[in-house]
């Protein structure tokens, strides 16, 4: 294409992009455009590189590095560069300019990926289903597809809008083969093989109810399948009950084989002891002197009252912020009428209070500056005390405090948090609650086992697994925390071993105290 024919569509995206960007709203956790801050406003170089740090990981949350590629990639190798100057104490001008060249890098990456999310929108959605489905398991199928994809948002950034227009259909249905190859090779193939299992360990006989309805829920899964490709939310809830089917029957299966050989007495009292062990977690009273519905009861009762008790607590704190917020505000306007009155009395005129209020903002911020830095390093020295030295790691990385759990254990290749994890993430709950109100946000790494497709999405919906867990405990809302999957792009150790790669599986969690505002 000629410059002349070039020029025009250049300029045409470029209005495009900017008048979209000025329809999106506010950023919301995968979803909306990245912000971008005025760096002018932070003062420090630390400051400006963390503040980098979190818009460069919002970008990668609302998938600016898919949508953007080129861009968004020269906006996270600037970032690295002002991360290192910032590291090796190099001069404050060389990290301010490789920050600012971040964030121009990084805007018209947002720019580029409006126009992608608006040209590209039946693409994207068929991208997320066929990954959520587990399509990244066929990793050359995957890849290759992926490639497509990101040939057309490559194409968006070179201002090649009929070349994406033109060849996303066949990158929309090349996914949705994928999608359906995945849920049944995957989710289906999975129901198999514990079906088998359940059946090798005699289920037929041992459990023929829970054995007959996980069979009858793998057969219409798979019927349904065959018959309706397109169907894709009909089919992801048929294939996650069929599965819950067979992992019950399993279980199932294995607990009667091992009470097939036990007394009547000794079942009772297994039974007994397990009622027993969770009222007693409650702090609930011992009932086992009671039939069997009355301690049922009795586990039910206590569960529901811990729920009102957690319920009551949240909207006591919430009374209590705003009624904080609300006598902050009329102490700060019984502050401002004392000034126009000081001012008045001795005759200033305007510009000299507004000179002398200037001055006092400055020392103020100055005063919060290092009480925030005080109280900061207090809240550092704490939670490091709630940790073991082998279950996680506490630092402070500019004005953040990184969590990174070392225990932190998952079944291999799965995103589903075991028991064992509880008391750990109740440690992060803990540390957490320490902060007033903070921003946190969940980073799940891999190592380089596998494919980059593979790694990238498991580290993400295992970020997204502990995000979850921290907001039905009721650690923080929705909105103050987020998650981010890295798959092995950030690694600690070398992956040439395998006590490098267990270092680089990990789980950091990042708490960002609120800002309070001058």
């Amino acid at each position: 294409m000629s410059p002349q024919v070039r020029n025009p569509i250049r300029i045409s995206l470029v209005v495009f992009g900017l008048l979209m960007a000025g329809c999106v709203p506010p950023q919301t956790t995968g979803t909306a455009v990245t912000g971008v801050r005025d760096p002018s406003t932070v003062e420090s170089p630390a400051n400006l590189v963390g503040q980098l740090s979190n818009d460069i990981s919002r970008a990668r949350m609302a998938q600016v590095n898919v949508l953007s590629p080129g861009w968004f990639k020269k906006a996270e190798s600037a970032f690295f560069r002002a991360q290192q100057n910032l590291e090796r104490g190099n001069k404050i001008a060389d990290i301010r300019r490789d920050v600012m060249a971040s964030r121009d890098h990084l805007q018209r990456a947002n720019e580029f990926a409006v126009i992608s999310r608006t040209t590209l929108e039946d693409a994207i959605e068929a991208r997320e289903m066929a990954r959520n489905a587990g399509a990244t398991s066929f990793e050359k199928e995957y890849r290759r597809v992926e490639n497509d994809f990101l040939d057309l948002t490559r194409a968006i950034e070179r201002d090649n809008l009929s070349y994406a227009q033109k060849n996303r259909s066949m990158v929309i249905d090349r996914y949705h083969e994928l999608e359906v190859r995945a849920i049944k090779a995957e989710t289906i193939g999975e129901v198999r093989t514990l079906v088998a299992r359940a059946e090798a360990a005699d289920a037929r006989r041992l459990a023929p109810l829970s054995h007959d309805q996980a069979v009858t829920r793998l057969n219409d899964t798979d019927t349904f399948i065959s018959s309706n490709p397109y169907a894709k939310e009909e089919m992801l809830s048929m294939a996650k009950e069929a599965l819950f089917e067979a992992r019950r029957l399993v279980v199932i299966t294995e607990l009667s084989n091992r009470v097939k050989a036990m007394k009547p007495e000794a079942v009772v009292l297994l039974l007994e002891e397990h009622l027993h062990s969770i009222s007693a977690a409650l702090g609930a009273p011992d009932m086992r002197d009671q039939e069997y519905p009355t301690q049922l009861e009795n586990i039910i009762g206590s569960v529901n009252s811990l729920k009102s008790d957690r319920t009551f607590i949240s909207e006591k704190n919430q009374a209590l912020q705003s009624e904080m917020e609300t006598l902050k505000a009329d102490y700060q306007a019984q502050i401002d009428a004392l000034n126009v009155r000081v001012a008045t009395l001795e005759g200033k005129t305007r510009e000299d209070q507004m000179a002398k209020e200037r001055m006092a903002r400055e020392r103020m911020a100055a005063e919060q500056r290092l009480a925030a830095e005080r109280k900061f390093n207090q809240l550092y020295v704490a939670v490091r005390g709630y940790f073991q030295t082998d279950e996680a790691e506490v630092y402070k990385k500019e004005n953040q405090l990184v969590i990174r759990l070392k225990a932190m254990r998952f079944p291999v290749g799965k995103s589903l948090i075991m028991p064992e994890n509880y008391a750990l993430l109740s440690k992060v709950q803990k540390a957490i609650r320490t902060f007033d109100d903070p921003r946190v946000i969940v980073e799940g790494h891999t190592d380089t086992t596998g494919s980059d497709e593979v790694n990238m999405l498991l580290s993400q919906q295992r970020a997204e697994a502990v995000r979850e867990y921290m907001i039905a405990n009721q650690t923080l809302a929705p909105e103050s925390i987020s998650a981010v999957g890295y798959g092995s792009e950030r690694p600690l150790a070398s992956n040439a071993t395998s006590a490098g790669r267990a270092i680089n599986r990990r789980i950091d969690l990042l708490i960002i105290p609120e800002a309070k505002p001058i």
